[in-house]
């Protein structure tokens, strides 16, 4: 029996779950099983790989996305860029050839832990196709965890983008401090805050929503509900809309790529 699983805390409901047993059954792979492993502390990582020994890969969720780099041997560029990976590989591997690979996160172990950024592809697989020659400048919502990834995909397809935040801090806007002027000339607004997530759903971001207009895309991270506060808001105002469903099936699909795939990474 292959094992998967989802570590963070606290895990009451897990999209990935849901997803990969209906996966499993839909699609007729047997020998697998996605499990919740809630993990209150990230120390107690070690002792989950050894209470476990056929886990064969790992999906990362809060608050354990950044420390989880301390126990990995090998990461990707976009690991290494972000600072915070959300999937595992675990492949078996000799303590010899983990020492030799340079990277060792858990001494002395028989096998290798490699780890990615699904939310990356996600993010840019779901954004792109919506993409038009107005969507040059972006506001991301929010500077935590769920902004790492975001802000690395604009980089890289070179959309130029503001931070706004609550909190004074370096390169931010404060969400007091955004007028009708900043959201017209930024078409692209995206939400990496769990403002408006269910059960929480008649709150949003605090905007002038009466700035936005048709050429306004509006992305938001969150998948439940379906439309929140304020993607509703945006859609109120002719702008176009994104929730954050399709990004989570891409990412999961591609953890599950990266756990059958035999490339090795030095």
């Amino acid at each position: 029996m292959k094992r998967y699983g989802i570590i963070g805390y606290p895990l009451s409901h897990s999209f990935s779950q849901k997803f990969f047993t209906e996966k499993f059954e839909n699609e007729h792979i047997k020998d697998c099983r996605y499990e919740v492993f809630p993990l209150e502390d990230i120390n107690d990582f070690p002792k989950l790989l050894e209470k476990h020994d056929n886990l064969c890969g790992l999906n990362v969720t809060i608050p354990h996305k950044v420390k989880i780099l301390e126990y990995l041997d090998w990461c990707s560029d976009a690991v290494r860029h972000i600072g915070a990976a959300n999937c595992i590989r675990i492949s078996k591997e000799s303590p010899v050839l983990a020492a030799f690979s340079g990277e060792v996160g858990i001494g002395g172990h028989n096998f290798r832990l490699e780890g990615f950024n699904t939310d990356v592809y996600g993010f840019q697989k779901s954004l792109m196709p919506l993409l038009g020659s107005q969507h040059q400048k972006a506001l991301v919502l929010g500077d935590g965890g769920a902004a790492k990834a975001v802000k690395y995909v604009l980089k890289e397809l070179e959309i130029e983008f503001k931070v706004v935040a609550r909190k004074p801090g370096p390169d931010r806007i404060l969400f007091t401090d955004l007028t009708p002027e900043i959201i017209k000339h930024h078409k692209l607004i995206i939400n990496t805050t769990p403002v408006g997530t269910s059960p929480d759903v008649e709150v949003c971001p605090p905007l002038p929503y009466e700035a936005l207009g048709s050429d306004h895309l509006l992305y938001d991270l969150i998948y439940n509900p379906d439309q929140t506060l304020f993607l509703r808001k945006g859609l109120e105002q002719g702008a176009q809309i994104k929730n954050g469903y399709e990004m989570l099936v891409l990412q999961a699909e591609q953890s599950w790529e990266l756990w059958n795939s035999t490339a090795f990474h030095p």
